[in-house]
């Protein structure tokens, strides 16, 4: 939950971005992270793992806007917000955030911490005290039924669960199977779609805490590792490639094969005359999903040899004088001084 477990924790440092950043810094500065601390990159690395989950729990906070706004009124309440209490509690009856809250949920001190949501009604857009009793007891007054003190409505749900987890891209591809442990040691097997995309969110109805009216809900965040090779583009289902041909074949025209998402090639007709930078669309050759398929972008890059023998380069000057009437660049002056 949130409580002490936010105030102790600063997830701008630990992502690097100030706390005005934007959606997009956040989303960048875990990209960058996330690839260096992946613990698939460094492997036996105790560090470099716990480095990860870090990264990992401030992307989820920041990257959520309700969940961002709520951290962001909890840290202005400061480190030393206590409320006083009777009964076992820390030095002289006061208790701090997480013991209040761990004794509502059953929580206590040890155990796994898990996040709620609150609302905000408090003065300045931070929660209320009030309005955080509320949310746990479904009223709001601390003497009134399902206020603190109280007891919880019959009718309230259980408390929603939200986690992520990160896959391989391959998994991205083809669908996989999860296993996701709560604190309680239970646990709960996900099923991630074929086509999911980062960043995406899966809901598994029924699979949040237990409760007098019902079962929250499971919010499962999806984080995918960056491919070398094949790129999604963002917002849609299509895959992009960079894919290298010689001079002869850019100037001749040429069929290559090209690596597709499922481990074979497509043929790719190459017309004679191509230039480097030349995209091709090959249709319904992108990621697969439930909606239908995208497509393959393929970009050509004219490689150019570092090195010539003798024989090479004979065989170029000679080419440059066949075609020395023709200037790629003839023009360009006049368009610069437009």
């Amino acid at each position: 939950m949130a409580s002490q477990d936010w105030i102790d924790k600063d997830f701008y440092s630990i992502l690097g971005v100030s706390k005005d950043a934007s959606a997009a810094d956040v989303k960048k500065a875990y990209r960058k992270l996330a690839r260096q601390h992946h613990p698939d990159q460094n492997p036996g690395d105790a560090e470099a793992e716990q480095r990860f989950k870090d990264i990992t729990e401030a992307n989820s906070v920041l990257s959520d806007p309700e969940e961002r706004k709520q951290y962001d009124a909890i840290r202005a309440m400061g480190s030393g917000a206590r409320f006083t209490a009777g009964g076992a509690g820390g030095a002289g009856g006061s208790a701090n955030f997480e013991d209040l809250f761990g004794d509502i949920f059953g929580g206590g001190g040890g155990g796994r911490r898990r996040r709620t949501t609150y609302s905000t009604g408090g003065a300045g857009g931070q929660p209320g005290f009030e309005d955080l009793f509320a949310q746990f007891g479904g009223q709001t007054g601390y003497g009134a039924p399902g206020g603190y003190g109280g007891y919880q409505a019959p009718s309230a749900r259980g408390e929603d669960i939200r986690t992520e987890t990160t896959i391989p891209f391959r998994s991205s591809v083809h669908g996989t199977t999860i296993k996701l442990r709560r604190g309680n040691g239970q646990e709960t097997t996900v099923r991630i779609p074929p086509g999911v995309r980062d960043g995406q969110k899966l809901k598994l109805a029924g699979k949040g805490h237990s409760g007098p009216g019902g079962a929250g809900d499971l919010y499962v965040t999806v984080h995918v590792t960056p491919h070398g090779f094949f790129r999604r583009v963002e917002g849609t289902d299509d895959v992009e490639v960079t894919v290298p041909i010689s001079f002869p074949e850019a100037a001749l025209g040429a069929t290559i094969e090209v690596p597709v998402l499922d481990g074979g090639t497509v043929r790719l007709k190459v017309p004679a005359g191509t230039s480097s930078g030349r995209r091709f669309r090959v249709k319904g050759r992108g990621f697969s999903t439930a909606k239908g398929a995208g497509n393959l972008i393929v970009t050509v890059e004219v490689h150019v040899p570092a090195e010539l023998d003798e024989q090479a380069q004979d065989a170029v000057r000679a080419f440059a004088e066949a075609t020395s009437a023709e200037d790629p660049r003839a023009g360009l002056a006049a368009k610069a001084r437009v």
